[in-house]
């Protein structure tokens, strides 16, 4: 076999390959040999029936086909060892000429990960948000925990802000109720939002017993997104009462004996949040900046392939589990088809665009993965799935996924290793020692990765 390689432009080369019939033996031999058990000829024996008269009965083009589809992959993959190549995706072949027992050429375009230079980058500077937890912070976190030890107790007096009223519903589009458009003894904390615009105002004022109606567009059913007439019916008003803020509190609510070492836990609970934030704007920032000193010549197929994959996996996968369509979360967004399809460009090349750098980066870096940081990962990744890590664990092992997975976390390794080259401050213009809190840098690094990395 002979081959060439020409390139068409930094990140698409075309193979070019010639192969000597006689290299064509074993994919000829196992042509005939799967014709065979198709195939019946009337005085043999099925799997028995000769060459010669395969090639009278069925034609020596379908054997060449057949041999020819069978024996394309193993040379354009010796081509593409040959050269080196880091291909992306699948190519695309054209059969150039086909001699019988001469010879077979064919060419093969394909994307290549393109020849990259990564500079210096010890010289990038980033400001992050400084890590402050106010006294007003840690009020507000016990407040939400006080909220969720709230008690109701039925109430004889009008509905107000913050009273959880049970309601019976009806709706009706062109003065016919709809079928699906009742519902009784439905539970709504008024000034909530969470159920029709409007219903706070209709039923803020009435006791158990009184009714109102509004106008409103429905949010789902048979009828969404038309405006119907809602009749509302208050059968009962409940208020919220919120306990104590006091050291019994503190022993409802939590392992302390008092509010103040309830108060001193939310404080540390806080700082350790902001530091994450902290780590991940730092690690966010500093891709940012590595991206704009690398040139990144982008392969189109690749890119178009990526804008696609998202877009589906949006439309099909994360709208379709909600029931919503395209259309409708553009119009919630505020977006247009268009400036949807730009962002969805620029974010696919941002993914894109940082694996190719960060993989340079595990090469030029010599980063390795040991086994308990792939564990690590693979529990961390299972977590956020939603599996059990076992089954996580068999369906990577199972897909292939498992090079996929070595690859996310050499990726973080090496844009920790440009965080730790960078410098990073706070707004206060204090420096950031990230090596201080290696839990929240890994776990933010991993953020980043998932948010703009792709596999390519």
């Amino acid at each position: 076999m002979k081959s060439a390689v020409e390139t068409l432009n930094p990140t698409r080369v075309r193979l070019t390959v010639e192969v000597p019939f006689e290299e064509l033996k074993p994919s000829l031999d196992a042509a005939y040999k799967k014709i065979n058990q198709q195939v019946t000829v009337k005085g043999f024996r099925q799997g028995k029936i000769p060459a010669r008269v395969i090639d009278q009965r069925f034609g020596r083009g379908a054997v060449l086909e057949e041999a020819v589809n069978d024996a394309l992959p193993k040379f354009y993959t010796e081509a593409v060892n040959e050269a080196e190549l880091n291909p992306l995706g699948q190519p695309d072949v054209d059969i150039t000429e086909l001699k019988d027992g001469e010879l077979l050429s064919f060419t093969a375009e394909v994307d290549i990960r393109p020849a990259l230079e990564i500079p210096d980058y010890s010289g990038i500077e980033v400001t992050v948000d400084a890590v402050e937890v106010t006294d007003e912070d840690v009020e507000k976190s016990v407040e939400q925990l006080r909220e969720r030890f709230a008690t109701t107790s039925p109430v004889e007096r009008a509905a107000a802000e913050g009273d959880i009223v049970t309601v019976d519903l009806e709706a009706k589009v062109d003065g016919e109720v709809l079928e699906d458009g009742v519902a009784a003894d439905v539970d709504y904390t008024i000034g909530s939002g969470q159920l029709l615009d409007g219903i706070d105002d209709a039923v803020t004022g009435l006791e158990a017993g009184g009714s109102a109606t509004f106008t409103s567009e429905l949010k789902g059913g048979s009828a969404e997104g038309k405006e119907a007439e809602i009749s509302v019916t208050v059968k009962a008003v409940k208020a919220r009462e919120l306990p104590a803020l006091d050291d019994e509190f503190a022993q409802l609510a939590s392992e302390f004996d008092t509010l103040d070492e309830l108060k001193a836990d939310s404080r540390k609970r806080l700082e350790r949040m902001k530091k994450f934030d902290q780590a991940t704007q730092a690690q966010e920032k500093v891709l940012d900046e590595l991206l704009k000193l690398v040139e990144v010549p982008m392969p189109e197929k690749l890119l178009a392939d990526e804008v696609n994959t998202r877009k589906h996996n949006l439309e099909h996968h994360q709208l379709g589990q909600i029931g919503m369509t395209l259309e409708k979360y553009l119009e919630m967004q505020g977006k247009t088809a268009e400036e949807f399809e730009a962002e969805l460009k620029e974010q696919s090349e941002k993914g894109i665009k940082t694996q190719f750098v960060l993989d340079e980066i595990v090469n030029k870096e010599k980063v390795s993965v040991g086994q308990d940081e792939l564990t690590e990962h693979l529990m961390r990744r299972a977590q956020s799935s939603g599996m059990a890590p076992d089954q996580f664990a068999q369906a990577v092992v199972e897909q292939g996924q498992v090079p996929m997975l070595v690859g996310e976390v050499a990726r973080g390794k090496a844009l920790a290793t440009v965080v730790e080259a960078a410098t990073v401050k706070d707004s206060a213009g204090e420096v950031v020692n990230l090596e201080d809190d290696e839990d929240e840098v890994e776990a933010a690094t991993e953020t980043v990765e998932a948010a703009e990395g792709t596999e390519a």
